[in-house]
């Protein structure tokens, strides 16, 4: 039914060269609903124009078995001449080039492999056109070579797809083409465009009646008249698409398509709505995304961790949301730095300046994960840590010289502190070493008082012996040696206290001296008061001459012992003495 209201005329010659070989084939089917054309241009030299041959037979083959237009069929006809030419039992390798056009006589498609050429004229005016699969062209396309030295180049025929290919075979093949009515295409081999140009051929096609034969009779004429030396077999086909089909229900099946559509438009249109609508919530939390991960950033840059926090998390659950991973896996280690770094600060502000040191260090390893993001705060707060670090350093070192008691020592570390906290602005340092400094000072104060304590009581203790002994010599002077005693042990005391070993020494031989001296005294005691006790018998035997001699023996040792009870004692007894004898009559003398 296509066919017989449509209008397509179909026209083509096809010669040898000069040396009577042509290879190069045509061959075509107009069915009632498809039509297809095929072309090929053998490039084995064989004289049989075996390889054109079979690329037409095949493809034409090919499509009769499920006619259509689309892509796949147009494929289909290609690789079953490719595998045509590759099964073929030939002596040598056969190859071809090979166009293929089919149509449903409203629109046409092709397949190309080679350099066989269409063009598609519609008013005179070049409507569309091949390019060739060869080496020319891809340097055309380089712009290596002119498009109008393709036909005398060296590579135009050094084709990369072309029928015969066992491996790499990639044909083209085209879009549908709308056709319109009076439209002409024109299909030609190397031996044609080798000799007559593009404009020539516009020309041709810009004065072409209706009647394709005239069309071809003309470029026949044209290429004859050149009387080329090196004239090859060439093959020219037009086809003149005079008349269009025309579907009659057309108009029918276009209500019956809009009716059918129309609930199906309406849910794409809802749909699309929807769609718009969710694209549109899509790109806007893209946007707020994109926002919140500028400012979280932003927000590290200028170390404001608690607002970065919150930022990062909300860019973190819209990440989520939009299943976005590469930007979950950029806030994931965000988020891990900004824990790191307030972790680290939270131990710093507990005053825990070891453990934050260490939490810093971590930081400064994950910002590695974020192009060192935060690393300058990072590194400014170790080196603070650092320095508050060295001034509790510097204290505890102070206490334990203070311990020591090498104050002055101690004084300098604090000291150290004080002045590397003020440095720093570290108050709670600064309040410590200060702290350090007054229990140093009154420590050393205590200990001066405590000191001149000491000193004023070895000085009163001092003082003390010296009056002991200065006591003990007058008493020993005067041979009072038992007070001297006295006075004498007490300084001993006193020095023992004082562990003046030389003062003890010297006391010591007083004491001895002094013993001497009690001993000497206890024997002259002793003697005279044996005296005192013959004395005492003598009296009583009446021998009051005898009881004197002894008292003034008595009174003369204890004079010496300075015994004055004993003197005392003596002068009583001889004052009775006197009594006894004033009181006896005188004793007569005998004569002898």
């Amino acid at each position: 039914m296509r066919k017989q209201n449509s209008e397509f005329l179909t026209a083509f010659t096809s010669e040898a060269s000069n040396d009577i070989k042509n290879t190069d084939y045509f061959g075509f089917v107009e069915l009632d609903d498809f039509a297809c054309y095929v072309i090929a241009d053998g490039i084995d030299d064989q004289l049989e124009a075996l390889s054109a041959r079979l690329a037409v037979t095949a493809a034409t083959n090919a499509f009769l078995e499920a006619p259509s237009m689309g892509r796949r069929t147009v494929k289909k006809c290609l690789r079953a001449a490719n595998k045509a030419l590759l099964e073929a039992k030939s002596k040598t390798k056969l190859k071809a080039s090979v166009l293929i056009v089919v149509t449903n006589y409203v629109k046409l498609r092709y397949g190309q492999a080679g350099n066989i050429r269409l063009r598609l004229y519609r008013n005179g005016f070049l409507q569309h056109a091949t390019a060739d699969q060869s080496l020319t062209m891809e340097l055309v396309r380089e712009e290596k070579v002119p498009r109008d030295k393709v036909a005398e180049h060296i590579e135009r025929n050094n084709l990369f797809t072309y029928l015969g290919q066992e491996k790499d075979f990639h044909p083209h093949v085209s879009k549908k083409i709308k056709l319109t009515n009076s439209d002409a295409v024109a299909l030609y081999t190397r031996g044609v465009w080798e000799h007559v140009d593009e404009g020539e051929l516009k020309d041709l096609f810009a004065d072409a009646t209706d009647q394709p034969e005239e069309t071809v009779d003309g470029m026949e004429d044209l290429l004859l008249s050149r009387q080329p030396g090196d004239l090859q077999k060439y093959t020219f086909v037009v086809i003149f698409a005079n008349k269009l089909f025309v579907d009659p229900n057309r108009k029918r099946k276009i209500r019956r398509v809009i009716m059918a559509a129309i609930p199906i438009i309406t849910l794409i249109a809802v749909a699309g709505v929807l769609l718009m609508l969710r694209h549109n919530r899509r790109e806007d939390k893209k946007a707020q995304l994109q926002l919140a991960y500028t400012d979280t950033i932003e927000y590290i840059q200028i170390n404001n961790y608690i607002r970065a926090g919150e930022t990062c998390g909300n860019a973190y659950s819209l990440a989520e949301e939009l299943k976005d991973r590469g930007m979950q896996a950029e806030l994931g280690n965000c988020r891990k730095l900004i824990e790191a770094v307030q972790a680290a600060q939270g131990l710093l502000d507990a005053e825990e300046y070891a453990e934050a040191q260490s939490a810093f260090l971590e930081a400064a390893k994950q910002s590695a994960y974020v192009d060192n993001l935060g690393l300058d705060y990072i590194k400014e707060k170790l080196e603070l840590t650092a320095g508050y670090i060295s001034v509790y350093d510097s204290i505890y070192l102070g206490d334990s010289l203070m311990q020591n008691l090498q104050y002055d020592r101690a004084e300098e570390k604090y000291l150290e502190a004080k002045a590397q906290a003020l440095k720093l602005y570290f108050d709670s340092g600064r309040s410590a070493a200060i702290e350090a400094l007054e229990k140093l000072y009154e420590e050393r104060r205590a200990l001066a008082e405590a000191e001149e304590e000491a000193r004023q009581e070895q000085l009163a203790a001092e003082e003390s012996g010296a009056n002991f002994i200065a006591q003990g010599d007058v008493v020993f002077a005067q041979g009072d040696y038992e007070s001297a005693l006295v006075y004498y042990t007490s300084a001993l005391q006193k020095y023992e206290q004082l562990g003046d070993e030389i003062q003890k020494e010297a006391v010591q031989a007083k004491l001895d001296v002094t013993m001497r001296k009690i001993e000497d005294k206890d024997k002259l005691a002793s003697e005279a008061d044996g005296y005192m006790a013959q004395a005492s018998s003598a009296m009583d035997a009446g021998d009051y001459i005898g009881a004197r001699k002894y008292y003034l023996l008595a009174r003369d040792v204890y004079a010496t012992i300075k015994d004055e009870e004993g003197l005392g004692e003596v002068s009583r007894k001889m004052e009775m003495l006197d009594i006894k004898e004033s009181s006896q009559p005188p004793v007569q003398e005998s004569e002898e």
